[in-house]
């Protein structure tokens, strides 16, 4: 395998054998509680979860958030979710395709529009690439490999920190997203991979031409305990347990880049679990609620676990509208029936 497939196939390991998540820095919805509607006036059977992200119809407001490629196992778990995907209606994003690109021969592991020919999929590249000799070509390319229906463009300077020779030249990156935002023809998503987005970070995102904004903020699995796991010397490793925590929580940054930006299309994720933390993320003012460990823990699993996952997924959200008088998603996020719980 190549260096790169190494990688992926360590983070993989990793993420599923060792404890990597956050465990001081929360994702911030634990601030949050709904109001409880003891007669709801609703016929629960007739509860929509339905919505639409960047023009796609989807069966509930679930994204199976960008997670990995490359290697024969992910490939599995790649084919394997967007078959649920298919199912369920959801949307989905792949690992970064930086490898499809450097080995062809792999791409098939992240080729999934065959198995899911109707999903919104979002194609990936790690944005610093654009400071290391690719350009729209490779954008273009990683977008074909998936005929995907939009691009991530990732943001991750903690985990290029930690990782042993990380690409930390991030200077100059905002005019080259800019300019794939005004080539390309096809949505630009910007996401973080696990620490955050400001508001302030948003807005300079926002000007360049990004269409979406994925928060991934601080709360789940933590890149920095993640390389640190996976790193060659005694620096980089007490690095990354230096960094453990490090970030914004998601709630935060969603709260933020609400206030600045009312309508831009915005994904929660970061520390994601379950149907209810999604439901707080949507009545913050989420579009999608993405959540990636949980999905890897069950698509590593079965299909049939995957399957059990996303009903219960479904039932919790489904059960939050009901429980606080909401019919449909559109109505949660008008709902002010989150509040922060000092208030409550």
């Amino acid at each position: 395998m190549s260096e790169t497939q190494v990688r992926k196939a360590d983070h993989l390991r990793i993420c599923l054998e060792e404890d990597v998540q956050f465990r001081q820095n929360t994702n911030g919805f634990d601030r949050y509680r709904f109001l409880h509607a003891c007669l709801p006036e609703l016929d629960y059977d007739e509860i929509d979860l339905s919505t639409i992200f960047l023009g796609k119809p989807l069966g509930s407001p679930f994204l199976v958030s960008s997670m990995t490629g490359g290697t024969e196992q992910a490939k599995t778990i790649n084919y394997r979710l967007a078959e649920a995907a298919q199912t369920y209606r959801l949307a989905m994003g792949v690992g970064s395709q930086r490898i499809a690109v450097e080995k062809p021969d792999v791409a098939d592991t992240f080729a999934v529009r065959k198995i899911a020919p109707d999903i919104l999929l979002f194609a990936n590249l790690g944005a610093v690439q654009l400071n290391y000799t690719y350009g729209i070509d490779e954008c273009l390319r990683v977008v074909d490999i998936l005929q995907a229906d939009a691009l991530i463009l990732h943001l991750n300077p903690l985990q290029e920190c930690i990782q042993t020779n990380g690409d930390k030249n991030f200077k100059g990156l905002l005019d080259k997203i800019a300019k794939i935002c005004k080539k390309i023809s096809v949505p630009v998503v910007a996401k973080e991979v696990g620490n955050g987005i400001s508001p302030q970070m948003a807005k300079y995102l926002v000007d360049a031409g990004v269409s979406a904004i994925d928060v991934a903020g601080a709360g789940g699995t933590s890149w920095a305990k993640v390389e640190s796991e996976r790193a060659t010397n005694a620096l980089q490793r007490q690095l990354g347990k230096t960094f453990a925590d490090w970030g914004i929580p998601t709630a935060e940054c969603l709260v933020g880049i609400r206030s600045l930006y009312p309508e831009i299309p915005a994904i929660a994720s970061g520390g994601l679990r379950n149907g209810l933390d999604g439901a707080k993320a949507i009545a913050l003012g989420a579009d999608l609620a993405g959540l990636a460990f949980p999905f890897l823990q069950a698509a590593s699993e079965s299909p049939e676990a995957i399957d059990n996952f996303i009903r219960l997924l479904q039932a919790e959200l489904k059960t939050v509208l009901f429980c606080t008088g909401n019919g449909t998603i559109t109505e949660l996020k008008r709902s002010n029936t989150l509040r922060k719980r000092d208030e409550i």
